[in-house]
């Protein structure tokens, strides 16, 4: 009963957290709220796994936790700087680094 309970309050501050998606005002509350979304996923597919007597989808929800994790790393990425990819023109030149002689770092 406790499970059920839980997955129903879940369901209950996804929604709520969809709402906020669909109306903040802002990008960053709308990511935000995606991200609740993804984190309440994942503790949802932990419950139903111990609702149905499966505690294997514990590893399910932590894959499904590091695939949401990365993602909103490249969301956020993608409004600071606009790209993916690399560096369309390098900021500094390349520093060289000085050759190591083989006795640790001194010189």
């Amino acid at each position: 009963m406790m499970f059920v309970t839980a997955a129903v309050a879940l369901l209950v501050t996804m929604a709520l957290a969809l709402a906020r998606a669909l109306l903040g005002p802002t990008v960053y509350d709308r990511i935000l709220a995606v991200n609740m979304i993804g984190t309440k996923t994942v503790l949802l597919i932990a419950v139903l796994g111990f609702l149905n007597g499966r505690p294997d989808f514990m590893d399910i929800s932590l894959l499904y936790a590091l695939i949401n994790f990365t993602g909103m790393l490249a969301v956020l990425k993608f409004i600071r700087v606009g790209h993916l990819g690399g560096q369309e023109e390098p900021a500094t030149e390349p520093v060289e680094l000085p050759e190591s002689n083989g006795e640790g770092g001194r010189q």
